[in-house]
């Protein structure tokens, strides 16, 4: 068990303080060999996890990895290396290798850090950090209860790719030459569940998970279980449908990615590549206007939350979308710079991105749509960035007179990103909260279904 010691003698809390100290020495270093300026990105993460099949241990797994990302900076040139290694011999080495890479580089007028003054004044603790302690045999125990109770929900339920239980701790730094030095300590915890059903000669697989920053959020393995042989049985007795146009509805854990589209489309890189179907759209109507979509990402204990960027600029809450109107693209220091702007504090992504949602549950929805297609999984990435034109392979249930009628599976649907977000129906209340990107199924009022 050497593995397991070697892991959970890592302390994350422990190891913050050295780290910090750590990045400053690179910093020192960067001057000495010559960096005009430099910043450093450090992550530690340690972890357990446990995987079972039919009952037996497929897979226990302890993982420490570290890793240091360097830039530097030579004047208006950029130079970036990283290493897993911290004894001074490669820290020495990694620096040497950015600083040289960074002379050869082209000038780039807007490389460079971020100004001191937009830098996080101060830290605020959002509550992330929530050691488990679990052992590797009540990982496996944990796990081989939540197959067990996938087993006996239904009799249809043949097989299983097997239940995971994963628990992970660490710690984030960025530190730069303009005097910011952020951390913070983390944790996530998981328990999923892959099971398989059959009837006649028809197979289906579906599956089920729960994700928090505290273990006692996660939901209960008998739960996951359940709901996992709940979606798999739900799947048998599938049909095709004949290609028609009609409304289609997103279920709440795929909706999350239609606003990734979104979200894409919106970065500073694709605005100033030119890359983008929503290119110059700022102050113009993209959604209906009853759609607000906003960033909040300084939830307490929530998935997707940070204090900083990874230019060490103070995050906010804003919104993006006011009354169905682009307010703000998605901008880090560099993107921002390249479009003659401010940043708005989001390289690396967004923290926390809501859909304001609108009063109707998964079942005022249905009975909304009346007749359509309920979406529950995407297939293949038939997606333009450029034009927007969207076509995916689908599976999910078909709906007429407001109610679920049977399983649909091999379809594709397809439109335009544009039009779809301007034919945003509605908003369901059932936000799922396991993703950074938070949101209740999606209502789109018309796409092409291609059954036969």
């Amino acid at each position: 068990m050497t593995v397991q010691q070697h892991s959970h003698s890592i302390d994350p809390k422990v190891e913050q303080k050295q780290l910090e100290s750590l990045v400053e020495q690179i910093l020192t270093e960067a001057k000495r060999q010559g960096a005009t300026a430099a910043e450093v990105g450090v992550s530690l993460d340690t972890g357990l996890s446990a995987s079972v099949r039919k009952g037996e241990v497929e897979t226990v797994e302890f993982n420490c990895d570290r890793g240091f990302g360097i830039t530097a900076y030579v004047g208006k040139r950029k130079g970036s290396a990283s290493t897993s290694d911290s004894s001074p011999e490669a820290i020495e080495d990694t620096v040497a290798a950015a600083v040289n890479i960074a002379r050869y580089t082209s000038e780039d007028d807007c490389a460079g850090l971020a100004d001191p003054e937009q830098m996080a004044q101060q830290i605020p603790d959002l509550d992330l950090y929530h050691p488990w302690g679990i052992t590797p045999e009540q990982a496996v125990d944990l796990a081989k209860t939540t197959e067990a109770a996938a087993f006996q929900q239904s009799d249809l339920i043949c097989n299983s790719e097997g239940a995971t239980v994963a628990s992970h701790q660490g710690c984030r730094l960025y530190g730069n030459s303009n005097g910011f030095l952020g951390s913070y300590l983390s944790s996530r915890h998981s328990i999923s569940c892959v099971m398989i059903a059959q009837q006649q000669k028809e197979m289906q697989r579906d599956y089920w998970y729960t994700i928090a920053r505290n273990s006692g959020d996660l939901q209960a393995a008998e739960q996951v279980g359940a709901k996992a042989a709940e979606r798999t049985v739900a799947r048998l007795g599938s049909r095709k449908v004949e290609t028609c146009q009609v409304p289609v509805l997103f279920s709440a854990e795929l909706a999350s990615s239609i606003l990734g589209h979104f979200l894409s489309a919106v970065t500073g890189s694709s605005q100033y590549r030119e890359a983008s179907f929503l290119l110059n759209s700022l102050d113009q109507q993209i959604f209906p206007d009853n759609v607000r979509i906003h960033e909040q990402p300084h939830l307490k204990g929530v998935i997707g939350s940070a204090a900083f960027d990874n230019d060490g600029l103070a995050t906010y809450a804003k919104d993006f979308v006011t009354d169905g109107v682009l307010q703000s693209y998605v901008l880090s220091t560099y993107s921002a710079r390249k479009l003659k702007i401010q940043s708005t504090a989001n390289a690396g992504g967004v923290h926390n991105l809501f859909i304001e949602p609108h009063d109707y549950s998964l079942n005022d929805l249905l009975k909304k749509m009346d007749r359509g297609l309920l979406v529950t999984e995407l297939m293949g990435h038939g997606i333009n960035a450029v034009t927007g034109d969207y076509s995916r392979g689908a599976a999910g249930f078909w709906v007429e007179n407001g109610k679920i009628q049977f399983p649909v599976s091999e379809v594709t649907i397809a439109s335009n990103l544009k039009n779809m977000f301007r034919n945003l129906v509605a908003i369901g209340n059932d936000i799922d909260w396991r993703s950074n990107v938070k949101t209740g199924s999606l209502l789109i009022e018309q796409m092409t279904v291609a059954g036969h």
